[in-house]
Parts: structure tokens; C-alpha cells; sequence
């Protein structure tokens, strides 16, 4: 019992996801009615989401000094973030090409006929307009991650610019944070309990049955996206030097989370906090790793390359290799704010097939399995941006080796 007690939070959280899949292998009715007990622990993490934000990126712009020092870091993050989208899309459009997890499908129905439920894909000027708040309580209110970054990024550079004056503000911005970290410290108290119901629901759901229709889709993508975990990302922490056992360490709960609940926002209170503790400045943390939510979507874009070719192959459409890497070009156009878009990665897949005439019910073939593979792609956005933080920190010099290692959120028996 009392190696129980000595458990971290991670393991819990391991411990639940095991607990969720055997429920709703076992009694998927029982699982389905744990939706409320998932539903309340996502509730409780969206509730941090506007105040930590505030709290971290004021403070932390406002002591970065020069709004020179912040647009520095938001090149490198732009550069950052268009590079490893683009081995994304090249490791996803590789590996639909070599395993052709869509051949041997066949879809029925008329090509670019619409599929209901889904809202029309957002244009690239549609997403820049809508990343401009007109109202800072409606994007509170909307947990609108982009805008909020926008808004309190604009408003930590004028506290800077201010100088003393501003300094009731940003001390306010501070203890706005440690709050918010001692609050999502209680909060995730409950994180197995959300875990484990949130993995219930969907194997109670679905069923494990649905995995052997589509199984070679699945088993795609979840190879494709390791291959990008191991061989980008594990590269990347590499070229820059970041300590890869620390990192695992600030990293893995939310990436757990991510995974379990499908749900980004669920995991980035605990992701800000965990990279702050690593080493990662305020400044940095709280502007790098929010904006990826929108620009740094690798899971998702990978995803994207892997299910538009998944379709164009089950409808036996043969697409050379040019009307692929337009497709792409395409695709890495349309998923840049795609986190702003609701049920955001099937809506620019129907986007994408529509523009290149292929059949939208390939949407309602990848549907039966996509909570499995929502899953997937959210926890490598989730590992993306962790990386793209510690990347861009130790490019801005920040010696991360020097850092106190982050600690597990379940505090020490007294």
C-alpha cells in the first residue's frame, strides 16, 4: 500500500489509460456513462488555460526587455516551425505511398458530394483575420488560444515599453501565474480519474472491432508518426543539445494527456508549467509554445499528407507524385490555425479532397477510427511544440543544462 502512495502522477495516469481500455473492452456500457467524469476534468483544464496565459506571457515578455528580443524568438519559432511541418508532410506522403494502407478499399458515392456535420474549411485570410481579437473577454471566453496570444503578446511589449509604471501590472501578471500553477497543481489531482474515463469512452465507443477494418490506416499513422518522434524531433533535441532524460521527464505528462484525451488544451497548462521548470524562460514558454497550437501542428499535418492519399488510393484514383506534392503545398497552406477551426483535421481534409475532386465519403470511411488516431496526432502536436520551445531556447542560449529538473505535480508525502 505504501508503494502505492509513492506512485507519481504519471504513473497514475499510465495506470488509468490501462484501467479505461480494459472498462471498455469489458463493460462498454458502463464505459460510455463515464463521459461526464471526462467531460468535468476537460471543463476544470479550460478553465486555466486564459489565466496562465496571461499570467506567463505578460510577465515574461514584459521582463524579456526589447520587443526586439521577442521578435527575434518569434522568427526563430517561425522557422522553426515551418521546417518540421514540412518533413512532416514528407514523412506522411512517404509512408501512405509505401504501405498503401487505402488499397483494396473501395468507396461508393459521388466525388465532392458535401458531408453533413462539417463546417467549410477556413481560407488562409480567413484564419489571419480571425487570429486579430476585436474582444479579449469573448476570446476568454472562447478559449481562443491565438487570439489570446496576440492580445497579451501586444499588451506584455507595451507594459515593457512603459517601464515603471507598469510595474503594478506585471508584478499582478506574476502572482496571476503562480496562481494559475498552484491551481492546475489541484487540478490535476484528478487527471487518472479524466484519463482513465476519457480512454473508457472512446474503447467503449468504438470497440476494439473497428480496429481490424481499418487496421493497416491506423497502424500507418501510428508508425509514420514515431518515425517523426524518433527521427526529427529526437534529432532535433539532439542538434540543440537538450538534455533528452529531462526533457522526457517535463514531457511525458503531457503528452500522456494529450493522448488520452485527444484534447491539446488539455495538456498545455501542465506542458507550461513542466517547460517553464525545465529551464525555458517565461518569455520563451509562454510565446512558443501557444503560438505552435496554431502553426506547429505536426501530428496533425503528418495525419493530413497520410489520410488524403489514404482516400485517393481506396477510391482507386492514381495521383502522381506532382498532384501529391500540390496536395501537400495545399494542405500546409490550409492547417496553419487550424486549432481555430472546429472538428479542425476533418475539416481540412474535406477541404483538400474537395479542391483535388476526390470523394468526401472517404471522410465517413476514416471516421469509424479517427478517435484513435486523434489521439495520436494530438500528442505529437503536444511533443512537437514542447520541442519547439526547448529548440528555440537553447538557439536564444539558454543553457537548459543548468536547470532544476521539473518535478512530478503529485506533491511529497509530508
Amino acid at each position: 500500500m505504501h508503494h502505492l502512495k509513492r506512485l507519481s502522477l504519471t504513473s497514475w495516469i499510465f495506470v488509468a489509460l490501462v484501467a479505461g481500455v480494459v472498462l471498455g473492452v469489458a463493460a462498454p456500457g458502463f464505459a460510455k456513462a463515464l463521459a461526464p467524469v471526462s467531460n468535468i476534468f476537460l471543463r476544470l483544464i479550460k478553465s486555466i488555460v486564459g489565466p496562465l496565459l496571461f499570467g506567463t506571457l505578460v510577465a515574461g515578455i514584459a521582463s524579456a526587455g526589447e520587443l526586439k528580443t521577442m521578435g527575434r524568438i518569434a522568427l526563430k519559432s517561425i522557422v522553426y516551425f515551418e521546417v518540421a511541418t514540412t518533413i512532416a508532410l514528407a514523412i506522411g506522403l512517404a509512408a501512405v505511398n509505401i504501405l498503401k494502407p487505402g488499397a483494396g478499399l473501395t468507396l461508393a458515392g459521388e466525388t465532392g458530394s458535401p458531408i453533413s456535420g462539417l463546417a467549410r474549411p477556413a481560407s488562409f485570410n480567413q484564419v489571419l483575420e480571425h487570429a486579430i481579437p476585436q474582444n479579449i473577454f469573448e476570446s476568454l471566453a472562447q478559449n481562443d488560444v491565438l487570439q489570446m496570444v496576440i492580445f497579451f503578446f501586444l499588451f506584455g511589449a507595451a507594459c515593457s515599453a512603459i517601464g515603471k509604471k507598469a510595474e503594478p501590472v506585471v508584478t499582478f501578471a506574476n502572482a496571476v501565474a503562480e496562481v494559475m500553477f498552484r491551481y492546475t497543481r489541484y487540478v490535476m489531482y484528478l487527471a487518472p480519474f479524466g484519463v482513465g474515463a476519457a480512454i473508457a469512452v472512446t474503447v467503449g465507443s468504438k470497440g476494439v472491432r473497428v480496429l481490424l477494418g481499418l487496421g493497416k490506416l491506423v497502424g500507418s499513422l501510428y508508425l509514420a508518426e514515431a518515425v517523426f518522434v524518433v527521427c526529427v524531433l529526437g534529432g532535433a533535441l539532439a542538434i540543440a543539445r537538450v538534455p533528452f532524460g529531462r526533457f522526457f521527464q517535463a514531457a511525458r505528462q503531457p503528452f500522456l494527456i494529450a493522448f488520452s484525451t485527444a484534447s491539446s488544451e488539455a495538456a498545455l497548462p501542465i506542458a507550461l508549467e513542466n517547460m517553464n521548470l525545465f529551464g525555458v524562460p517565461k518569455h520563451i514558454v509562454g510565446f512558443v509554445l501557444p503560438t505552435g497550437y496554431s502553426f506547429n501542428l505536426d501530428g496533425s499535418t503528418l495525419y493530413l499528407a497520410l489520410a488524403s492519399i489514404f482516400v485517393a488510393q481506396a477510391a482507386g484514383v492514381n495521383m502522381p507524385i506532382s498532384t501529391q506534392l500540390t496536395m501537400m503545398l495545399t494542405l500546409m497552406l490550409m492547417s496553419k490555425g487550424v486549432a481555430a477551426v472546429p472538428r479542425a483535421s476533418l475539416v481540412i481534409l474535406a477541404g483538400a479532397l474537395g479542391s483535388f475532386h476526390l470523394p468526401l465519403e472517404g471522410i465517413t470511411l476514416i471516421l469509424g477510427v479517427d478517435a484513435l488516431m486523434d489521439m495520436c496526432r494530438t500528442s505529437v502536436n503536444m511533443l512537437g511544440n514542447c520541442v519547439a520551445t526547448a529548440v528555440v531556447a537553447r538557439w536564444e542560449g539558454v543553457a537548459l543544462e543548468k536547470a532544476s529538473a521539473a518535478p512530478e505535480l503529485i506533491p511529497a508525502e509530508p
